[in-house]
């Protein structure tokens, strides 16, 4: 049975990655990378979500490969409220996706009455807070 080491990896070699482009795009150590696809290593919540946003798959798919194939996932759109945020807090994009990821798991179990836009402001808001939870 294929893990999420071996998905990984196949993803990245689809993608015509070295280990050590990937491993930079997602801010974690080649080492680290290796041993994780050689299924030496468990990853960390954090680290699989930056590299599945590299990777442009999903964590699921990365975990369970039971989702759809990353070529028929939807673009990720960014609001502009967001973006500028992004831009003012010097977010990277993997930080930026990983904020937004983490809007859109709140508002996910939110009724639909109470959404509404974020603000450049707000987005500052959430992301202090985010950072005093999960550091």
């Amino acid at each position: 049975m294929a893990t999420a080491g071996d998905r990984i990896r196949e993803l990245r070699d689809k993608k015509r990655m070295t280990q050590d482009q990937l491993a930079a795009a997602a801010e974690i150590s080649k080492g680290f990378l290796s041993d994780v696809e050689n299924n030496n290593r468990n990853v960390s919540s954090q680290a699989l979500l930056r590299i599945a946003n590299t990777l442009g798959a999903s964590v699921d798919f990365l975990l369970t490969g039971e989702t759809e194939e990353p070529a028929n996932r939807k673009p990720v759109v960014i609001p502009p409220a967001l973006s500028r945020a992004a831009e003012e807090l010097q977010l990277s994009y993997t930080k930026t996706m990983e904020l937004l990821d983490a809007y859109n798991s709140v508002i996910a179990r939110r009724s639909n009455k109470s959404q509404r836009d974020f603000s450049v402001d707000d987005w500052k808001k959430f992301h202090s807070a985010i950072k005093k939870v999960f550091g």
